[in-house]
C-alpha cells in the first residue's frame, strides 16, 4: 500500500482484503472458500438451474473488473472471458478452466486493490467519472460485501454438492 493513502482509503483496502483473502474475524473469505476445491466439486450444481461454484467465482471476478473499470472511468472493455456477469461452467469445464478461473479472480482482485490505492479520498463521496447511482466509496465497500456474500454462498453450495 502506498504510504500516502488516507485513513479512509486504507480502511477500504483492508475491507477488500479481509473479504477476499486476508484473515478476518468473520471466518471464510472468498479465496478461502475456493481453496483446495477440485474441478469436479467446482462445477457440480446444487440443483438444476442453479449456479455452481466455478460460475460464482467467475461472477465475483467479473464484478471486481466492473468496479475497477468504473472507478477508472473506463468504458466497457474486455473481461478475460467472453461474456458478462455469468459465465457457464458446464460439463466441458475442466481442470485448466478451473485453474484459469482462480487465476482471473486473483488478478482482478489485485488490479482492483491497486486502483483503490490510487483513489483520491475526496472522490469517495462522489459518483465515479462515468456516472452511476453509487458513489466511489459505495462501489468499493459494495464489491467487498459482494465477495463475502458469495463466499457464504460457496460454503453452502460445497455442503450441498460434496
Amino acid at each position: 500500500m502506498r504510504k500516502s493513502a488516507s485513513p479512509r482509503i486504507e480502511l477500504l483496502i483492508r475491507i477488500l482484503d479481509e473479504a477476499y483473502g486476508r484473515k478476518a474475524w468473520h471466518g471464510t473469505t472468498l479465496r478461502g472458500s475456493l481453496r483446495g476445491l477440485s474441478v469436479a466439486v467446482a462445477k457440480r450444481r446444487p440443483a438444476p438451474g442453479r449456479h455452481n461454484i466455478a460460475e460464482l467465482a467467475l461472477h465475483a471476478a467479473y464484478w471486481k473488473y466492473t468496479v475497477r473499470r468504473r472507478l477508472r472511468g473506463e468504458k466497457r472493455g474486455s473481461f478475460a472471458i467472453e461474456g458478462s456477469n455469468w459465465f457457464p461452467a458446464e460439463a466441458s469445464f475442466g481442470e485448466t478452466e478451473w485453474r484459469n478461473a482462480i487465476r482471473i479472480l486473483q488478478q482482478e482482485h489485485d488490479a482492483l486493490r491497486e486502483t483503490v490505492e490510487a483513489v483520491d479520498e475526496t472522490a469517495l463521496d462522489r459518483k465515479p467519472p462515468n456516472g452511476g447511482i453509487w458513489t466511489v466509496g459505495q462501489l468499493i465497500s459494495g464489491v467487498a460485501s459482494h465477495d463475502l456474500y458469495h463466499a457464504g454462498q460457496i460454503q453452502l453450495v460445497k455442503r450441498l454438492v460434496e
